[in-house]
């Protein structure tokens, strides 16, 4: 990601961080199926909402990460955390191209209209399939372009901070997600196309596994 994008979702979300509203758009966390001790990860966890939730779900044994790149959004999850007396949470500030997590550490990893955010997109799935364990599962919503974007919104990081001007068609983001090497990958939910920024975009929410050995099953 662009260090002038960078400064374009800081603003954008720092300034947010303090607000009530919600920047999803999607529902991943409500397909989690969290289990007592699994690890699980937020990429773009925001105020920390959903990571707070699945640290309840995971209980004690478990532990859960909140990845941001927005300081203001972490400092608001860490206090939520805090004032909440949750200790299975912590709250980090990475870019999504570089997670700071072990190989095969994760059990689950959940994103709400974030990837969109990413440069290489590529590269975040080849992260979040590091990142997993053997049959570990993803559960993402984000948004995809109804046509290509043109380049001089998608260039534009004051448009990309807006979740609209980094968006890929479909079916190049599902390309993306299989050639990062996933299995049993489906779609959850779809809407229907509507008007964001200056294109037509979709929100979906997609689920699939790291397989059980590199033979893909």
């Amino acid at each position: 990601m662009s260090s002038e994008t960078m400064k374009a979702i800081e603003k954008r979300y720092g300034a947010l961080a303090g607000e009530s509203c919600c920047l999803s758009c999607g529902g991943a966390v409500q397909y989690a199926g969290v289990q007592p001790g699994e690890t699980c990860v937020d990429l773009g966890s925001g105020k920390g909402r959903d990571v707070l939730r699945m640290a309840e779900q995971t209980g004690r044994a478990g532990y859960v990460y909140g990845i941001d790149a927005s300081a203001g959004m972490l400092e608001k999850a860490r206090g939520e955390a805090q004032k909440l007396g949750i200790e299975n949470a912590e709250f980090i500030e990475a870019n999504l191209e570089s997670l700071p997590l072990e190989e095969g550490s994760v059990d689950l990893v959940i994103s709400n209209c974030t990837i969109n955010h990413a440069q290489d997109k590529q590269k975040v799935w080849q992260e979040i399939y590091r990142i997993l364990k053997p049959w570990g599962r993803f559960i993402i919503s984000d948004i995809y372009s109804v046509e290509n974007v043109p380049e001089e919104y998608a260039s534009d990081p004051q448009a990309v901070a807006e979740c609209w001007g980094g968006a890929v068609t479909k079916q190049e983001y599902m390309e993306t997600i299989n050639n990062a090497g996933f299995t049993a990958v489906k779609i959850l939910e779809e809407s229907t196309p509507y008007q964001k920024g200056k294109i037509q975009t979709a929100s979906f929410t997609v689920a699939g596994r790291r397989p059980l050995c590199c033979c893909g099953t």
